[in-house]
């Protein structure tokens, strides 16, 4: 099994160093039929395993051993709005992908890519004969109709891809044959690969032309009619819906759009409320080092539960074969080390690159005036930070493993910033309560502070309820936000309501999260909560959508310190010089510093993940990272069941 430190997966990959290629002629050509496919092949449904893959597969060495076709990867989704979950487990295929220990960047859907030494050209070259899971060849056409009928497209496209432009304008795309492409830019975008390596940020290998032409009207005159017969206005919702860009339950639930995955979804998310299936992709594009097609896995079956208690009791049971998300919290370790011998499971770790456990986030561009500006009070986020006790969350949630943090760097990086990571987080409510007393004096008679209007402060956390761990630790913070006169209360609800209010909405108080990255390229990449610059910063959505679209109408322009920030990320990103990349980054840490926009609670311990024990291939210790998505780049395409 593979061991890695935690620097090893954390190394910046330069756009300059090749890819770690595992791509090549199979070592065996006669490729073997699978036999769950071997009847439709049989009776002319499904041409040979031979005609299905490209001319030059991508070859995967397995992990420990060469596996065999078949048998179900037992699964589950928790609630019914988290599919951004999938991404991890089926979703992962973009063009070049992260390697396994998170040390570079290595082709994948790409047979190959170069760049120009001022890092302003990419060209990536695609494999000839690869396909959709339907059999429809997959080629520049596919990549052209992207940039064409979603990207450059101002009534279809719904935002971001900021890594996409340089000095305010996209990279240019130009096609030089069925398998090769490139990408022009103004100025250097030295990143660009490695945003195409983080999970779900690549687009270009999830738009199957043949399919999602027929929803948009410039393709086909008819598209209005079709939207019509959907009961929908007209065929721009239709072609978004389709496309499935809006985000991951929407992309997820079609089970129609052709993919690259290796699973394809016989029976999506939502069409059942029991169970959700998927198939092996008949046209999948890697092959092991025997010439065995891959998938190993012949289905994923995941079971549709409730709340994260029953996917722990399903765990304990051993009907689940891999699982970390939602149940591998620290209180859960005893009783799931108690249960390993029933439940046939043991454990993996994880090695935690978030920037914190949990990130407290009030919304700066709320609709309501008065909160918005007491909510842009810096002085009044610091007071709320000195009135929570983190060291009790600690004790009581993560059984003592952490200490009092912001969302930062981890100790001991280079980049490490101690003003970001410690201004006040100490435990003092004395101090919070005189910094609030010089900004909201007037009290009622409960003792709760009074706004400029003479309304109670009041602040609802709406909260993800999947997220255990951020239940248990507000029902110790509110009363601590209680105790200095501020109203905080928590409204639970399922992800999928989360998302539409707090990932798209702009009236809810605040919430909380966690992700982000502490050290290395990861940081860099997804500096959520040091610059919004993406729909991740959820504490600023408009100020968000104005680094990558100011003149939507939704936008917000920000305070002059914050653009200014955005513009430094921007200059970060273009950069592909490793010193300057540490020296811009150190800046943006220094002003995120500066300008107090979130608090936190403690970087994260490691953490640990179950695994049944005939399940092989799987690492021991990986990354535990939603850039990375664990575990989709240590190639689930190889797990197998002995």
């Amino acid at each position: 099994m593979s061991r890695i430190s935690r620097r090893a997966f954390l190394v910046a990959s330069s756009a300059f160093a090749g890819a770690l290629a595992l791509s090549g002629p199979a070592l065996a050509q006669d490729y073997a039929e699978s036999p769950m496919l071997e009847s439709a092949v049989s009776a002319g449904d499904l041409p040979p395993v031979a005609e299905r893959l490209p001319a030059n597969p991508l070859v995967i060495t397995p992990l420990e051993r060469v596996g065999q076709q078949g048998g179900d990867w037992n699964h589950a989704l928790v609630g019914g709005g988290s599919l951004s979950m999938l991404v991890r487990y089926q979703g992962y295929e973009p063009l070049v992908r992260f390697t396994p220990d998170w040390s570079g960047i290595e082709e994948n859907v790409a047979e190959s890519y170069s760049v120009s030494d001022d890092s302003t050209e990419y060209t990536i070259t695609l494999r000839e004969g690869h396909k959709w899971s339907d059999g429809a060849p997959f080629t520049t056409a596919d990549v052209q109709f992207w940039y064409d009928a979603y990207f450059m497209d101002a009534e279809t496209s719904l935002g971001g891809n900021s890594f996409w432009y340089t000095e305010g304008e996209p990279g240019q795309l130009e096609v030089v044959d069925e398998q090769t492409f490139k990408v022009k830019f103004t100025a250097p975008n030295g990143f660009f690969l490695q945003q195409l390596a983080w999970a779900q940020q690549d687009q270009l290998t999830r738009t199957p032309k043949h399919y999602l032409e027929q929803f948009h009207i410039r393709y086909n005159p008819d598209a209005d009619q079709l939207a019509k017969d959907e009961g929908l206005e007209s065929w721009i919702p239709l072609f978004q819906r389709e496309i499935g860009m809006l985000d991951d339950n929407t992309f997820f639930q079609n089970s129609d759009r052709p993919t690259l995955n290796a699973w394809y979804f016989e029976s999506a998310p939502g069409q059942s409320t029991e169970q959700a299936i998927a198939l092996r992709n008949p046209y999948y594009f890697k092959v092991d080092t025997a010439g065995t097609q891959l998938p190993y896995f012949d289905r994923i079956v995941y079971q549709m539960v409730a709340d994260p208690e029953v996917l722990l009791l399903k765990t304990l049971q051993g009907e689940i074969d891999i699982m970390d998300q939602y149940i591998a919290t620290p209180a859960n370790k005893p009783v799931l080390f108690d249960g390993q011998e029933a439940g046939n499971y043991g454990f993996y770790t994880l090695k935690e690159s978030a920037a914190n456990v949990m990130v407290f986030q009030l919304n700066l561009n709320h609709t309501d005036p008065v909160k918005n500006e007491l909510f842009n009070t810096k002085e009044f986020r610091q007071a709320l930070s000195l009135a929570v006790d983190r060291q009790a969350l600690i004790e009581a949630v993560f059984v003592g493993q952490g200490s009092p943090a912001h969302a930062s760097i981890q100790e001991g990086d280079p980049l490490y910033n101690e003003q970001l990571a410690k201004q006040f987080t100490e435990y003092d409510p004395d101090k919070a309560n005189a910094m609030l007393d010089e900004i909201i004096p007037e009290k009622d008679s409960e003792g709760y502070r009074l706004d400029s209007e003479g309304r109670r402060v009041s602040i609802i956390f709406e909260i993800d309820q999947a997220r255990s761990t951020f239940l248990d630790m507000f029902e110790l913070a509110l009363p601590m936000f209680q105790d200095v006169g501020i109203d905080a209360q928590m409204r639970t609800m399922d992800r999928s309501l989360w998302e539409t209010r707090v990932r798209r909405g702009r009236e809810f108080d605040a919430t909380a999260h966690q992700f982000g990255a502490n050290s290395g390229v990861a940081a860099m990449l997804d500096a959520r909560y040091f610059v919004p610059f993406n729909s991740n910063a959820l504490y600023a959505p408009g100020w968000s959508l104005y680094y990558t679209e100011p003149d939507n109408p939704d936008a917000i322009e920000p305070p002059a310190e914050v653009k200014a920030q955005q513009e430094l990320y921007k200059r970060l990103l273009a950069t592909g010089d490793e010193a300057k990349q540490n020296e811009l980054m150190a800046e943006l840490l220094q002003n995120a510093a500066d300008q107090f926009l979130t608090f936190g609670v403690s970087l994260p311990p490691d953490g640990y993940g179950v695994v049944k024990n005939d399940v092989v291939n799987l690492m021991d210790t990986m990354p535990n990272s939603f850039g990375w998505p664990t575990p989709g780049p240590a190639r689930p395409e190889q797990f197998f069941k002995d």
